[in-house]
């Protein structure tokens, strides 16, 4: 599994990276945590508002930070 923060680097990209290794802590699933930083990355998700999250390529959020039982809750469906 691999977990994509897109974002440039801003508070806001490392909190939700934090909520995702807290996340991933909970469940207990090993993934890579993959900063994406470059805007023209960024947009190839289809991404407007930072900070987002994708999970295996698939955008799970954009411009919000969810909670780490969000993040869990994305994570074990997933994994089904």
């Amino acid at each position: 599994m691999k977990i994509q923060i897109l974002g440039t680097g801003c508070p806001k990209c490392k909190k939700l990276a934090a909520n995702a290794e807290e996340a991933l802590k909970r469940t207990g699933v090993q993934a890579e945590i993959e900063k994406v930083t470059s805007l023209a990355e960024i947009s190839k998700f289809g991404v407007v508002f930072t900070p987002a999250l994708a999970i295996d390529g698939e955008v799970k959020s954009s411009g919000r930070i969810p909670s780490p039982d969000e993040i869990a809750q994305w994570i074990q469906a997933a994994q089904s």
